[in-house]
């Protein structure tokens, strides 16, 4: 790396740790996502032609997670239309495709590669049917079943034996008690170095009766399960599916770059050690 390459990276984390002190920009922010909430902003957008339900800026996010972590198996619960199975699924191409021009290797579509995982409770025909139609479906496994049920969880961890660096996502059933069983089920499963995100936490941001139709809320979201299972961790402990002592660390360098996400306090990395704080 070149002196003047360094240079501009070290100024830019100077510049992320100001902008993540800056309260007048966090209230702004929040202010921003509770007025664009009302409009349903984060519906709007696609991923190679697949409806995503992600906020553009948590689009980017997944792409700094996935080239830091480089998995060969994503592991994602919640399917919905199928975007982010497709915007994962085109990732991990395009980290084959930089490891084949690395090596001099010829990459070769048909041979198989990285995947992702999704699992949903309810993966409706018509969706189904669209992402089978893509023409990244060959990087694409699905299991339709509530991602905490014993069946499923096996089904996963039989998966996910073939895997050397897995990436988790969560992002299904919000309220408190299902997060945190997907956590227990799932963040054991993520690689060193990799990550644990769950999304949706910023539920715990917004007004306690933005969603009278659903089971959670401000209360009883994910950001609350993640507080628990980081206390879980750092008190009790917990083993990684590899032996080791799994230590989750939140990422906020990755968080106060972004000011505007669904998932603060969400961004989960597996460390080595036991991270200083626990806050989630």
């Amino acid at each position: 790396m070149t002196d003047a390459a360094n240079e501009f990276i070290q100024a830019c984390r100077r510049e992320i740790a100001a902008q993540g002190k800056d309260e007048e920009l966090a209230a702004l922010s929040l202010l921003w996502r509770q007025k664009a909430r009302v409009h349903h902003y984060g519906y709007h957008f696609t991923w190679l032609d697949r409806p995503i339900i992600q906020y553009p800026q948590d689009i980017v996010a997944f792409q700094d997670v996935i080239w830091a972590s480089r998995p060969d198996l994503i592991i994602e619960t919640g399917i919905a239309h199928g975007g982010s199975l497709i915007l994962s699924a085109s990732l991990l191409v395009l980290l084959d495709y930089c490891d084949a021009a690395q090596s001099g290797a010829v990459l070769d579509p048909r041979r198989p590669g990285r995947r992702v995982l999704g699992i949903d409770i309810d993966i409706r025909k018509h969706n189904r049917a669209a992402i089978a139609a893509h023409p990244l479906a060959h990087r694409i496994d699905m299991i339709e079943g509530s991602s905490i049920a014993p069946d499923v969880i096996a089904q996963v961890r039989e998966a996910a034996k073939g895997g050397k660096r897995i990436l988790i996502f969560l992002d299904s059933n919000h309220t408190h008690e299902h997060v945190l069983a997907e956590l227990e089920a799932y963040a054991p499963l993520a690689a060193p170095d990799s990550y644990c995100v769950v999304f949706d936490t910023s539920i715990e941001d917004l007004p306690a009766d933005a969603f009278p139709d659903r089971p959670w809320g401000r209360g009883n979201s994910p950001r609350t399960a993640v507080r628990e299972y980081l206390r879980r961790l750092a008190e009790e402990g917990r083993r990684a599916a590899d032996g080791a002592p799994l230590y989750l660390e939140t990422d906020t360098m990755l968080e106060n770059k972004l000011i505007v996400t669904v998932a603060p306090g969400g961004f989960l990395k597996r460390v080595a050690r036991p991270p200083l704080s626990t806050e989630g």
